[in-house]
């Protein structure tokens, strides 16, 4: 078998990624030798069962630190090495699967607990404890669920990150019992919480200087009337005091008039207007205060207008996550038919969406109304999925991700302007014939995703690719290729067989 110094270490990725690929073969890559492939192997792509346990109880941390970013398994197969002895593998598992897709699936329950609450971080002495925790809550697998059922249990510091994270929640007989809670952190932290109620406790902690601690309190906690006229005396902090839901009305009607309109449109979206100065506001000479003041009528609720500000802070449609307290459903179904495209694009948001208004909005004449509705509600057409995909690049990664993204019928593709686009197309195995045009294409991706397709049968096409170093690749990927011909490979890149086993 001809090789060059880039061929055998092709053979192992496209191996890697043979989605045909038997355990058999997926576990001599394990070996030392198939080290070019463990990055395909163990993060990019879903794995059988036993080849799981290899991975997971691997000698080398390199293999289980793949795994523990891996964002096609099972959260719980990740969960495996939660103890594992190296402190950076319990590091890449407590940050999340890598890429990190819109939307995280969430470790278990007991994962959670021992990242959490572990003393120290492994034998390696890389991360601390601390800092694991620190990935962990940062990651987006920790659901609202495992938050809420927190302030009762029994480790003490879960418990106090219960009184942190799920305090509103909480009557006030659970506030009480955890103000007096045996454990002096978790005493603590109540009292901290209680404190941040307190007007005039937050009048004493409000920080002279300019601080994150300082608009970090002027942004969510109840202000006294002294705080407010002081703000306003010396044209401080305004725009914290705008969006403020504790802000007393008295100063809100003051920054209604305030001369900077951005001060304006945030007292436009409040949710305690009433219709008088809602009427003012409407009449406003900046455009972007009066269109915030028409948008949202009254009666309004404070998680609508932080729902209504979710849409305008998203980059590129951002990660999709739980979020704490939304608008009661009937809101969303008003906003599937409002006349506003803002509050339709804010309706295709909701993954609670009824069908039938899934249906409507996917005919919307905004074209970002049907793709956030594509990337974000089970139920998205799957041609308008696939319309997504070709017109938004910055999705794709995430499209790739959902089961409803059309994998046959894209036959039409095969000569788009988009390299991703053709690739895709390529992959089709509903295809009539192999896009064999395919193979010479410009793009590197497209040339691997036409060697890998599953149309691609022809042996001695397939033979001729793998001897190719720029088709070696997406060849060894190829499912056609049986097992006996991928053993082959392995054997030619220099991956010892397993020595049989002595009954």
């Amino acid at each position: 078998m001809p090789s060059s110094p880039s061929l055998p270490d092709a053979w192992l990725r496209g191996v890697a990624a043979n989605p045909a690929a038997p355990p058999e073969v997926l576990l001599r890559l394990l070996d030392p030798a198939g080290r070019p492939a463990w990055p395909t192997l163990c993060e990019g792509r879903d794995l059988p069962e036993d080849v799981v346990d290899a991975v997971v109880t691997h000698p080398d941390p390199a293999v289980r630190r793949a795994f523990a970013r891996n964002p096609h398994v099972a959260p719980a197969q990740r969960g495996r090495l939660v103890r594992d002895p190296s402190g950076l593998v319990r590091a890449h598992l407590a940050g999340g699967p890598c890429p990190r897709l819109r939307k995280v699936r969430p470790l278990p329950d007991d994962v959670l607990e021992a990242l959490l609450t572990a003393e120290e971080a492994g034998e390696d002495g890389r991360v601390t404890a601390g800092e694991i925790a620190g990935e962990l809550l940062s990651s987006g697998q920790i659901p609202l669920s495992f938050w809420r059922g927190l302030p009762e249990h029994p480790h003490p510091t879960l418990r106090r990150m219960g009184v942190s994270n799920a305090w509103h929640r909480l009557g006030p007989a659970e506030r009480a019992a955890l103000a007096a809670d045996p454990d002096p952190a978790v005493r603590e932290t109540a009292a901290a919480r209680t404190r941040e109620a307190d007007p005039v406790a937050m009048e004493a902690d409000l920080p002279e200087r300019d601080s994150h601690g300082r608009t970090h309190l002027l942004l969510h906690l109840p202000v006294t009337d002294a705080v407010a006229e002081a703000c306003l005396a010396a044209g401080r902090d305004l725009w914290s005091l705008a969006q403020n839901p504790h802000t007393p009305f008295a100063a809100v009607v003051r920054l209604a008039r305030d001369p900077d309109p951005r001060v304006r449109e945030r007292v436009a979206a409040r949710a305690d207007l009433d219709a008088a100065l809602l009427a003012e506001l409407a009449g406003d000479p900046d455009a972007s205060v009066r269109a915030r003041a028409v948008l949202h009528p009254l009666p309004r609720s404070w998680a609508e207008r932080d729902a209504i500000d979710r849409l305008g802070g998203e980059e590129d449609d951002g990660p999709i996550g739980e979020v704490p307290d939304e608008p009661a459903p009937r809101w969303f179904a008003e906003c599937a038919g409002s006349e506003h495209v803002t509050l339709r694009r804010v309706a295709a948001s909701h993954a609670g969406l009824p069908a039938e208004l899934v249906g409507r909005l996917a005919v919307d004449p905004d074209p970002e109304v049907r793709h956030r509705l594509a990337c974000r509600h089970p139920l998205a057409p799957p041609e308008l999925v696939l319309d997504t995909f070709v017109a938004r690049p910055e999705q794709r990664r995430h499209l790739l991700s959902l089961p409803r993204l059309p994998r046959t019928g894209l036959q039409h593709l095969l000569g788009h302007d988009d390299p991703e686009v053709r690739a895709l197309a390529a992959a089709d195995p509903g295809l009539e014939q192999a896009p064999v045009g395919l193979l010479g294409d410009p793009d590197e991706r497209v040339r691997r995703a036409a060697a890998a397709a599953p149309t691609l049968r022809d042996e001695g096409t397939l033979a001729a690719l793998l001897d190719e170093p720029a088709s070696a690749e997406g060849a060894a990927a190829n499912p056609n290729l049986p097992a006996r011909r991928l053993h082959e490979l392995l054997d030619g890149a220099g991956v010892p067989r397993p020595r049989p086993s002595r009954s």
